[in-house]
């Protein structure tokens, strides 16, 4: 039993296909997808998606770090509105984070759109999911990793989340398993020049989640291509023969943690 716990498969991309695309997850062994938020343009098509097949979809509420601009209380304020007037029917906030990587034009509000949705968490007993991308010039002043951990500390931070798409350090990884986080690891674990093997080698099971991103950042053989939930079995795969595991264990020890994370029954 697969689970993929972070992909955008209500996204345009799928379209023209998404049954089939479903079907092949299916097939595949997934049996849990989960859904992350990103803005207001896409809420519409998240919670209709998850509406459709409640015994394979979850959905998140949140605000994704580069749809945050100059004002955005307006965004805030829906996504709050919508958490908040029915809570049990997300499992989660996200994705929600910081993103340095093309730009820091909006590094303040990002931090306190962050800070709110921090808070949201913390009030609702709901786990944080973490979109964090450093900026492309390697400066302290980008490190969006530095910055969430200030950040979860100065918020007095009590709960759990993953790390999505997990792209730090070795060190990283080992503070955010401290603080209670899971690591989040999708296809870019396949690609030759990532640095994610030893990191995976490194952690207990107990502190890994599989994701895709669908459609994002496909796995080898399917690097560059739309990425799509089925494609979560290669990082499982690939997972198990990192640690020495079979496949199956993989998937279950995985699956159990992101049930226990999101109180899935």
């Amino acid at each position: 039993m697969l689970t993929d716990t972070h992909s955008h498969i209500y996204a345009e991309e799928f379209d023209a296909d998404r049954d089939d695309v479903v079907a092949s997850a299916e097939q595949a062994g997934v049996r849990l997808i989960l859904l992350p938020a990103i803005d207001k343009e896409s809420y519409d098509r998240q919670e209709a998606l998850a509406a459709s097949r409640p015994d394979l979809f979850r959905q998140m509420m949140g605000l994704h770090p580069t749809s945050v601009g100059e004002d955005n209380r307006s965004d805030l304020e829906l996504a709050h509105d919508k958490l908040f007037s029915n809570p049990d029917k997300y499992i989660g906030i996200g994705e929600v984070g910081l993103d340095f990587y093309w730009d820091t034009t909006y590094r303040r509000q990002q931090i306190e759109a962050l800070e709110l949705q921090t808070g949201w968490a913390q009030e609702l007993g709901k786990p944080i999911v973490l979109h964090l991308r450093n900026g492309k010039d390697g400066s302290d002043d980008t490190d969006a990793y530095a910055e969430v951990f200030q950040l979860l500390d100065r918020c007095n931070y009590s709960g759990r989340g993953i790390m999505h798409c997990f792209s730090g350090t070795m060190a990283d990884a080992e503070r955010a398993a401290e603080l209670g986080f899971l690591i989040g690891i999708g296809g870019s674990l396949t690609y030759k020049k990532s640095t994610l093997p030893d990191i995976v080698h490194a952690l207990p099971l107990e502190s890994i989640v599989l994701e895709t991103d669908s459609p994002y950042l496909a796995p080898v053989p399917y690097r560059g291509r739309r990425n799509e939930s089925a494609y979560v079995s290669l990082v499982a795969q690939k997972v198990a023969e990192i640690k020495g595991l079979s496949p199956d264990e993989v998937a279950a020890a995985t699956t159990t943690n992101a049930c226990q994370l999101f109180a899935i029954a």
